[in-house]
């Protein structure tokens, strides 16, 4: 294990995100702490079987400790597309939260669309002690994570997840199939095929949020790419024959399921089918609730090809308008990324931890990961890690809604893959240009 724990650290200073700071170091006081505390909205994604759970504990333990701030944190519904939309109708009403979580596939949309002020600059202006705070805790490829195309430190990453497929051992040794689970795209079909025969189980299930997360990371690994040089490019030859698996399992094959996210992950829960493809994230729900040998591997490739797997999670961004509120929202941000709060979040989540000293930290990870297998998966394959598409401009929501329903009408056998993906992409590109 002690190798696990080196490989997490290495990941970490090679990829992997950091956070900040110790709820315990000094945080500067406004004079006015010894009145009212400061109220501010902290907007996540977090449904209650994929870390709100955590969430509230988090912002209790904070509201708390904190003389000067309290936090009220607001679920937003439909991932981090349905956060932008009910961002965008606060900012109608003349209104914002003060701190946002933002996803990979929506730093440039949030960027060019929001009001919002750097970390570093609330850091400069009234938090002197807090100086080096990010430089000292983060490593600069991680914060470019966070950086938009024109080169702009939006935010401070938060957290990082890549898909992993699920597998139900005790259902693929009652198939006769190799409990370690397949190792190709290929495989996935092929033993999903076996498993409906052996058992009448379904054999898989992808996840499907308001996103197309795990959809990137199914094309891209056999070798289409979502964007290119600013234009979607998806419709490829590589991109229909990867989506055409997916299709043909769930529409004639009938070894998958097509269901909402919550659904086909209960599913898998209830033994119902053998692998689920969907985020580190759901790795507490899963361990927590399934009845019977579950594990987790690496995401599966496509044969002869390089695995590429989007980065989800997510940063976390100040829109406060008011600087007693900004000020707030640094206090928080900065006890949301200690090691203590960086730990509960990884063990109450999945998600790989931000900073680089979480893994071997005693008031950290380290006894957690040494313990904990199903955590395994996420962290070696993130040499494959890419960034999580996020299209241009102000086209950014209808661009994800037009895959959305792509998605459903392709798997939902009303058009074909070939059809979908082609008018989708000069749809797409339309809004682009």
């Amino acid at each position: 294990m002690k190798s696990f724990l080196k490989l997490f650290s290495l990941i970490s200073l090679a990829f992997v995100l950091t956070a900040c700071g110790n709820s315990s170091d000094s945080t500067d006081k406004d004079s006015s702490s010894k009145g009212e505390k400061t109220v501010i909205e902290y907007w996540h994604v977090n449904a209650e079987t994929q870390g709100g759970k955590t969430v509230e504990e988090l912002v209790k333990a904070f509201n708390e400790q904190s003389e000067t701030t309290e936090v009220v944190a607001k679920y937003n519904p439909d991932m981090y597309k349905g956060l932008m939309q009910n961002l965008q109708a606060e900012a109608a009403a003349g209104k914002s939260p003060a701190v946002v979580q933002v996803g990979w596939s929506f730093l440039d949309y949030f960027s060019n669309n929001f009001s919002y002020i750097s970390p570093q600059e609330v850091i400069d202006q009234h938090f002197k002690d807090d100086s080096t705070f990010i430089k000292d805790n983060f490593l600069e490829n991680v914060m470019d994570l966070a950086k938009n195309s024109e080169g702009t430190q939006v935010g401070i990453p938060y957290s990082l997840s890549t898909p992993v497929l699920y597998i139900n051992r005790s259902l693929l040794k009652e198939a006769g199939l190799n409990e370690n689970g397949p190792q190709t795209w290929q495989e996935v079909q092929e033993f999903s095929k076996v498993i409906k025969e052996k058992t009448g189980k379904h054999g898989f299930y992808m996840q499907e949020p308001a996103d197309n997360w795990a959809t990137q990371a199914l094309l891209e690994s056999n070798g289409a790419r979502m964007l290119t040089d600013g234009k979607a490019t998806f419709a490829s030859k590589d991109g229909i024959e990867a989506y055409q698996l997916l299709a043909d399992m769930i529409n004639k094959d009938k070894t998958a399921l097509h269901l909402p996210w919550d659904q086909g992950v209960q599913s898998f829960i209830d033994g119902n089918v053998a692998m689920a493809y969907t985020t580190i994230a759901r790795r507490s729900q899963i361990q927590q609730n399934v009845k019977f040998d579950v594990a987790a591997v690496k995401s599966p490739a496509w044969e002869g090809k390089e695995v590429r797997l989007p980065a989800g999670g997510a940063m976390l961004a100040i829109t406060a308008q008011e600087e007693k509120q900004q000020k707030s929202a640094w206090e928080f941000m900065k006890y949301l990324y200690s090691v203590e709060s960086m730990a509960k979040w990884t063990e109450g989540t999945g998600y790989v931890p931000p900073r680089k000293d979480v893994a071997e930290a005693e008031n950290g990870l380290k006894a957690y990961l040494e313990e904990n297998e199903m955590m395994k998966a996420a962290v070696e394959q993130m040499d494959g890690v890419v960034p999580w598409t996020s299209f241009p401009g102000d086209a950014g929501l209808q661009a994800e809604q037009l895959l959305l329903d792509t998605r459903d009408e392709i798997l939902g056998g009303k058009v074909s893959v070939d059809e979908g993906l082609k008018s989708t992409e000069e749809e797409i590109n339309q809004l682009l240009k």
